[in-house]
């Protein structure tokens, strides 16, 4: 892949088994916070399982599409867009109600300093959207930030490990899974919270970070030394997917992909395709922010890109000067300060 046209294609090829579940969802499906990272290729998806299904449905992406030319693109494959400030009740109140709803809307960066905006974004509008929607299927988009650090060698934490959600963010993602699991319960809304950590695309995430840093020569911080991650079409078709496994009360699903992946290994493995010598300081710490998504494979199977091929196609993209945004994961953060 040399193009963000190819990529997107790649990111967004609908699988059999999605559109088989498509066939079998009923109603419309409306996508709140389409302008995100993932949600223009998770739109994208939908729509290109809908047509290659011969369905009849809608896909209905809301932002507030304030730059760029998101909008137009969405359009143009089909997907019908909504301008829509969430935190606005008037606005939400217009918005069409769908049968199904993913809602991705949230805050994250930037929060030390706008602690406020976080709130209010993740833990304040999910009450209010419960409430506009309380006749729809929810997935609702969370983090694994919600768990505390686990040892490297356990297995990981399930969706049965108590939360201690680190620092304001993470504690405000809590929050939302408690006021949506609340509304759930009012309305028996059906509802599935869909913990992710870390989505990969090549312009972005966690392995881009390492290759980055390889391929410059700067130093890697091993302290946080052993990460998850999946692809991100690998994750978009789970969240869509989820669709069918909503209920009340909420089901919980992590969302990543089944290695622990250690951080030197990785770096090593880029050190390799660059020809390039990883720099290390510190060492790993023998605690980590890590999930385990066995259940997840077990509905929707294995994520159907490896680690493999996401190193050699990031190593790639890098190598030809791909482009990349400028947003970090922080995925070494280990106070929540974000």
């Amino acid at each position: 892949m040399k193009t963000i046209a190819e990529l997107d294609d790649f990111l967004t090829i609908p699988s059999q088994a999605l559109m088989d579940d498509l066939r079998s969802l009923d109603g419309d499906i409306l996508i709140l916070g389409v302008g995100g990272k993932m949600g223009p290729t998770l739109a994208r998806m939908t729509k290109r399982a809908i047509d290659h299904g011969g369905l009849n449905k809608r896909v209905i992406g809301v932002s507030r599409f304030s730059s760029g030319n998101l909008r137009e693109e969405l359009e143009a494959l089909g997907v019908e867009t909504i301008a829509a400030d969430l935190l606005d009740d008037m606005e939400l109140a217009a918005l069409p109600n769908v049968k199904n709803v993913i809602y991705m809307a949230g805050n994250k960066f930037g929060t030390v300093g706008n602690e406020h905006f976080t709130w209010a974004m993740n833990a304040y509008l999910p009450g209010r959207v419960a409430e506009k929607f309380k006749h729809s299927r929810i997935v609702a988009f969370s983090t694994g930030n919600v768990y505390p650090f686990t040892n490297v060698l356990s297995s990981n934490c399930s969706e049965d490990t108590p939360v201690n959600p680190v620092g304001e963010y993470a504690q405000s993602c809590l929050g939302r899974e408690r006021v949506l699991t609340y509304f759930s319960h009012k309305h028996q809304t059906p509802l599935l919270i869909f913990r992710l950590n870390y989505a990969i695309d090549l312009r972005y995430g966690v392995l881009l970070e390492i290759a980055k840093q390889v391929y410059e020569g700067r130093e890697i911080d091993l302290t946080m030394g052993n990460v998850n991650v999946i692809w991100q079409g690998d994750a978009n078709e789970y969240a869509i997917r989820s669709l069918l496994h909503t209920d009340s009360p909420p089901k919980i699903l992590n969302i990543t992909g089944p290695e622990t992946l250690s951080i030197r290994w990785l770096a090593n493995e880029f050190g390799k395709r660059f020809d390039k010598e990883p720099q290390f300081i510190h060492v790993e710490d023998s605690k980590a922010l890590l999930n385990n998504a066995s259940k997840a494979h077990e509905l929707f199977g294995y994520p159907k890109v490896s680690i493999q091929q996401m190193i050699t196609m990031i190593a790639d993209w890098l190598s030809h000067d791909g482009v990349t945004h400028n947003k970090p994961t922080h995925f070494q953060e280990r106070e929540g300060a974000f």
